[in-house]
């Protein structure tokens, strides 16, 4: 289709940039980035993201060390983890696998990583930082791979109508500061919407560019997509598919095959923003390792 936003093969473009860097920074005698991924217990979906994680670090010659540990881990014990990482001077960067077992404290894991090594950018330090226009914080992975892609297709923002559907402080916030700020992937009008609220449609309607990350399969339909609108599919939930060897598949927020014939731009479920999410992740783990030479 003429009208995809190939996340895939944006992602390859920035890799290999990404992958130049750091061959010239080995070459110099320096040591590659490193980027730690924890996974605690057997959530399919969270193991295929790691392993997409680690791949990805592989091919762009970081050193990506996954710590896999059973969901019977205590809370205490896995901070004890986070810290022991924080201080490590060989690990630039340090992700937790999210969602955890419910006897853990998300938020408490998440804000014991030092934020210098957050490279998810969930940290309350770096998301203050994006809130104040503050580039010297890193940036949830998403949000910034959707920006990524948007200044790659050159998708004009400025003085545009941007539509988010979604809140999350993962994705949906950070992404609707980021399209506000100033910036070349930013100076939009801004209106965040989410699944309460009224006349989504007729708001929907009124975007330029619609950025769906609801978590809701096929929520934003065709008839919501303005004619020529700009769709980026943040959604990725598994769907019972019979069809399929693994007896799943991956549907997006949007319902593709009706709003991609309405609109110009449209990113696919898969191939969309899940690789961009990897390169953003990279992108900053890169920025960890260059702020401690």
């Amino acid at each position: 289709m003429e009208n995809l936003l190939d996340g895939k093969a944006v992602s390859n473009h920035f890799k290999k940039q990404i992958a130049e860097e750091v061959a010239e920074m080995v070459s110099n005698g320096h040591r590659a980035p490193h980027l730690v991924a924890i996974l605690v217990g057997e959530d399919g979906g969270s193991k295929t993201y790691v392993e997409a994680k680690e791949k990805a670090c592989n091919m762009v010659g970081f050193k990506g060390t996954v710590m896999r540990y059973p969901d019977t881990i205590t809370q205490v014990e896995l901070i004890a983890k986070v810290k022991e990482i924080n201080v490590d001077p060989e690990i630039d960067g340090l992700i937790v696998q999210l969602p955890l077992p419910k006897h853990i404290d998300e938020n408490l894991v998440t804000q014991t990583i030092f934020p210098e090594k957050d490279v998810d950018g969930f940290h309350d330090i770096n998301m203050g930082k994006l809130a104040k226009g503050d580039n010297s914080g890193y940036i949830s992975a998403t949000p910034l791979g959707i920006t990524m892609l948007l200044e790659y297709y050159n998708i004009e923002t400025s003085g545009k109508h941007a539509v988010v559907v979604g809140r999350s402080n993962i994705v949906g916030r950070p992404m609707s500061i980021l399209l506000s700020n100033s910036s070349k992937t930013g100076n939009a009008t801004v209106t965040v919407c989410h699944s309460r609220t009224k006349n989504l449609t007729d708001i929907c309607l009124q975007a330029d560019i619609i950025v769906a990350a609801v978590g809701i399969p096929g929520f934003v339909t065709g008839d919501m997509v303005k004619e020529g609108a700009v769709v980026i599919d943040v959604g990725t939930t598994r769907v019972d598919d019979a069809s399929k060897k693994a007896g799943w598949r991956l549907r997006g927020d949007v319902d593709f095959e009706t709003a991609s014939k309405r609109a110009s731009l449209i990113t696919p479920v898969p191939g969309g923003v899940g690789p961009m999410t990897i390169t953003g992740l990279l992108n900053n783990t890169l920025k960890a390792r260059k702020r401690s030479l």
